[in-house]
């Protein structure tokens, strides 16, 4: 059994956390009732003083750079966005992999000048087009991304991609890779140092369950 002090994990919803849990399990922490009937948001488990919140993937840094989590798990392409101000990425967990990149309408070369990106990744998009030397307006959406350069809003979007389906049924393409992205296990800094026998214990018991897993 892994010794822990009072530890906090923030979980991010939805296919991560379907994926995040089994490891956790293998790791010998389980909630103490479904998570997925539930209505609840915050859990205890089979570990004495260990908890789970569950969260909107762009909620963890937050919680976790704040103290209120001491542990978060999240995408990558989140912890860019957020620029990972306060945090330490400890362990890549090798689950929900996909691909950020920026796609565009099929065929349809760039326009010159300044160019309109739509994206949730505002952050990303801006350092990623400064990095290019390209001018651009980013416009913030929170979904729906296919349909901004399909309606003249955007000339490119900033987005994860997985099969490139939804893309494809919506007159897209991808365009360029700007991340490779999979699931990471942060910490909070000062968890890290205060925590560390339990932080690194859980650590090491994931790692494990991630190299099993593969």
């Amino acid at each position: 059994m892994i010794e822990h002090d009072g530890l906090t994990i923030a979980l991010t919803k939805g296919r991560i956390l379907n994926e995040t849990l089994p490891l956790l399990e293998s790791a010998g922490i389980e909630p103490r009732e479904d998570i997925h009937t539930s209505r609840k948001l915050l859990f205890a488990t089979n570990q004495p003083g260990v908890r789970m919140l569950v969260l909107r993937g762009a909620d963890v840094p937050t919680y976790v750079r704040h103290g209120v989590a001491d542990i978060g798990i999240a995408g990558k392409d989140i912890l860019l966005e957020h620029q990972g101000a306060g945090l330490y990425e400890l362990l890549d967990l090798k689950i929900a992999r996909c691909r950020l990149m920026t796609a565009g309408m099929a065929g349809r070369p760039l326009p010159r000048g300044r160019l309109k990106v739509a994206s949730k990744f505002v952050n990303v998009s801006k350092r990623y087009m400064a990095e290019r030397g390209w001018q651009a307006d980013v416009i913030k959406l929170y979904g729906a991304m296919e349909l901004a350069p399909l309606m003249g809003l955007a000339d490119l979007i900033v987005d994860v991609v997985d099969t490139g389906n939804t893309l494809k049924a919506n007159g897209l393409e991808p365009r360029d890779l700007i991340a490779n992205v999979s699931t990471r296990l942060v910490a909070n800094q000062a968890a890290f140092k205060m925590k560390h026998r339990a932080v690194q214990e859980l650590v090491d018991a994931l790692e494990s369950a991630v190299a099993a897993a593969v």
